[in-house]
């Protein structure tokens, strides 16, 4: 794929990395979230993987859900005016990828070597997803709390981002136990879940209270339509940063205004890129250039 796994790159380790007090992953590992931007046009889909690719990002995520199943029938029968009708279950049914749709991003993904999986909100769409041989899960905040669903993914035993929005430390633990009764591999996702998210109520310091309390890496997945967030998460320990993407945030959808465009997806990975040689090592010494520096301004000699 992409060319970074984290299986390998050591940041599944909870002890820090280097001198710093904190785990400054050397590589933070790129989730774009596609999730339902693509406004169930294949197209989009694919001209935004390709976006995700030019940035450098690691991986593209997607959703799937069974329809009936996520959401009750007087839900569904709902008035929603939008591209595809003026029910509830017009809008979601238009914006929900199936077989033929996954199929052609599979085979786009491995074209590009560009890893993709998906965030299941139901039990069929997990066993649905299986079939593609994901390298990655996903548990969407909303569904942390949907223990047969928690379940079904930890028993495959694949690396599995779990996103934490919405939940109380006490949900959290019951996910994480989960995990360890089977054995699964997880990175709890830093997240809130407001779309766009206010930055006052981004709460990043949360993510050094994740992997304070259970001793396992944590990454960040934001909804706010800034860049910067995301680097101080990567300085705060994350090493995994995902981020909605779009083509254009006046698209139609609920989560184009919580996504970045793709000059902004570009920005935030090259900054990602070089925030550890912004760092250092910590240790303190002079650096190169201060020494001609230091005989221009210190005219005593001290």
């Amino acid at each position: 794929m992409s060319g970074y796994g984290l299986a390998d790159s050591g940041l599944l380790s909870s002890k820090a990395a280097g001198p710093l007090p904190w785990p400054l992953a050397e590589r933070p590992f790129v989730i774009a979230e596609i999730g339902i931007n693509h406004n169930g046009d294949l197209n989009i889909a694919k001209r935004l993987i390709d976006e995700a690719k030019a940035a450098g990002c690691d991986a593209v995520k997607f959703q799937k859900r069974t329809i009936d199943i996520v959401y009750t029938a007087e839900v569904l029968e709902q008035p929603r005016q939008s591209p595809w009708g003026a029910t509830q279950r017009a809008q979601k049914e238009g914006l929900e990828f199936g077989a033929s749709e996954y199929d052609a991003i599979d085979a786009y993904c491995r074209q590009l070597e560009m890893a993709w999986f998906a965030s299941a909100w139901d039990l069929p769409s997990q066993t649905f997803l299986a079939k593609y041989n994901l390298k990655f899960n996903k548990i969407a905040s909303a569904m942390l709390t949907h223990m047969p669903l928690v379940k079904a993914v930890a028993e495959e035993g694949k690396l599995t981002f779990a996103s934490t929005g919405m939940c109380t430390l006490g949900q959290i633990d019951q996910a994480v136990e989960i995990f360890r009764q089977a054995n699964c591999p997880f990175i709890l996702m830093h997240t809130v879940s407001t779309y766009p998210t206010p930055p006052a109520d981004l709460n990043l310091l949360a993510i050094m209270t994740l992997r304070q309390r259970y001793g396992v890496p944590v990454g960040y997945s934001g909804h706010e339509s800034l860049v910067e967030p995301s680097l101080l998460a990567a300085a705060l320990g994350a090493v995994v940063i995902e981020r909605h993407i779009t083509l254009d945030r006046t698209m139609y959808g609920s989560d184009q205004a919580a996504s970045l465009e793709p000059q902004e997806l570009k920005l935030l990975v090259s900054r990602l890129r070089e925030l550890p040689s912004w760092a250092g090592s910590g240790d303190k010494r002079i650096m190169p250039g201060e020494a001609s520096v230091a005989e221009k301004l210190r005219y005593w000699n001290g």
